[in-house]
């Protein structure tokens, strides 16, 4: 692995961060406040990211994509770290399961979503199916040539500006030697489709204005032409477009936990007590080079991981490393950032109380710390039979 970017990728990192420095930094504030983004906000930062030719980034050059690589791309979107998730969701990176996308599909869902035309939301979690997703009880069943779908999903991010949803729900039981195991189906469900409803979710600390969604289902009819993939092929669309998601989880709390970092290392030069800068201090200064060390160790960790899959090697476990690395260390970066600020640290003035509260969720969504550390354990023992 060469550890030096190259001149393009270079200008990638400068690119994304002077956009999130001019057209996401001057909107934070508000959006903290008010815990919306405005429309036009909205409508200006996907206007002029599909200017500057970096929306949907993530898709291949063949359907109007950037074709960028996974390195790339986890440049890109820790750089997009370093700012507001409800204002950067809006740099539009749709989801590349729509890469599954067949006949019609690619014209209804796939190029629009990639030409910025159409937003999509993946609904997958549901109240007593988070990490369980064979547990799910939102189902589908045939009749009259149709699928009938009824239940509910939960914690939907970005549904409130979906235009379509990538919804996974149970569509049959399978009896094995470890028991009953759920079917699943993966659906395109456009919003307004009756019997279907997008309603406001649960108030949350982390990320203002980056909302989340309840989706309910009431008999609602689906043709077969809005199935994703194939009937019960559910888990091979997921495996095949979805675990490396969770890099993105990584990168971004790389990009924040270097954000935060600045104030940390800015702050400590410059706040004095006892008649020298605090970072003097062996209790600050030390904290600053364990911050350094392990936002680094977390930075190569995830584009390491990012390598492997631009290889074609197997990475499932070197993802879920940097995630519940990536993740943990943000929180530790954070906490350590406040305890630096001391009780200025937890007022609304500085963002500091902001980037320590966004940071919570990162160990839970897109995979817990516990699923991570279960993923690898796995990796590593199934192999010697345990």
């Amino acid at each position: 692995m060469d550890f030096g970017l190259t001149d393009e990728q270079q200008m990638i990192v400068d690119t994304v961060r002077s956009f999130v420095e001019h057209e996401i930094y001057p909107h934070e504030d508000a959006v903290e406040r008010s815990g919306e983004v405005p429309k036009e906000i909205a409508d200006e930062i996907k206007r002029k990211t599909i200017e500057l030719g970096f929306y949907a980034c993530n898709f291949p050059q063949e359907v109007g994509g950037a074709g960028l690589s996974h390195v790339e791309f986890a440049l890109v979107e820790r750089e997009l770290g370093r700012g507001s998730m409800a204002l950067n969701h809006f740099f539009g990176r749709p989801q590349n399961i729509l890469m599954a996308c067949q006949g019609d599909q690619r014209e209804r869902y796939l190029l629009p979503a990639v030409r910025g035309e159409r937003m999509d939301a993946l609904a997958m979690t549901e109240p007593d199916a988070g990490s369980d997703v064979r547990g799910m009880k939102c189902s589908a069943v045939r009749d009259s040539g149709d699928w009938v779908l009824n239940g509910s999903k939960h914690f939907i991010s970005g549904a409130d500006h979906a235009d379509f949803f990538i919804v996974f729900v149970a569509t049959g039981v399978d009896d094995t030697p470890r028991g009953s195991k759920k079917r699943i189906t993966t659906f395109l469900v456009d919003r307004g489709t009756p019997g279907f409803a997008v309603r406001d979710g649960y108030q949350s600390v982390s990320h203002r204005g980056y909302k989340n969604c309840i989706l309910d289902f009431d008999n609602c009819r689906l043709p077969d032409a809005q199935v994703l993939g194939e009937v019960d092929g559910g888990f091979a669309v997921m495996n095949e477009w979805l675990y490396a998601t969770r890099i993105t989880v990584a990168t971004m709390s790389v990009g924040r936990a270097r954000r935060c970092f600045d104030y940390a290392l800015n702050y400590a030069a410059e706040r004095k007590q006892f008649g020298q800068p605090i970072g003097k201090f062996q209790g600050v200064s030390f904290q600053i080079a364990d911050m350094i060390t392990e936002i680094d160790a977390a930075d190569m960790l995830t584009l390491s991981a990012a390598w492997r899959l631009d290889r074609g090697l197997p990475a499932n476990r070197e993802i879920a490393s940097a995630k519940v690395y990536a993740t943990e260390m943000l929180a530790r970066v954070t906490d350590a950032t406040l305890q630096i600020y001391g009780g200025m640290g937890l007022m609304g003035d500085f963002p500091i109380e902001r980037f320590w509260r966004d940071a919570r969720v990162e160990r839970i969504w897109d995979g817990t710390s516990e699923i991570q550390r279960h993923i690898i354990s796995r990796e590593l023992l199934r192999p010697l039979g345990a």
